[in-house]
């Protein structure tokens, strides 16, 4: 059985998946949250996020200071929904 290392556990998507995108261009983290959807399952990128901006530095040769974090929006943390609601 093949190792299969899952970076984004939300969306299932390997290390492997992400370093191709790399390869053909997309070269910051909101371009691969476009088309990967990384980033943008229940966890918000608390568990990819930092994996995805070392592999684009490793890639771009950028420090990672220099490496765009992408567009973070709220809520960063899932809200109850009944917390939201109007009690009236």
């Amino acid at each position: 059985m093949a190792k299969v290392n899952v970076i984004c556990r939300c969306e299932e998507i390997e290390i492997d998946e992400i370093r191709k995108w790399i390869a053909a261009g997309y070269t910051e983290f909101d371009e691969l949250k476009r088309i990967l959807r990384v980033g943008m399952g229940p966890c918000q990128g608390r568990g990819c996020r930092d994996i995805i901006i070392r592999e684009l530095a490793r890639a771009t040769g950028k420090p990672i200071a220099e490496v765009r974090a992408g567009v973070i929006r709220p809520p960063v943390k899932p809200v109850k929904a009944m917390l939201l609601a109007d009690e009236d």
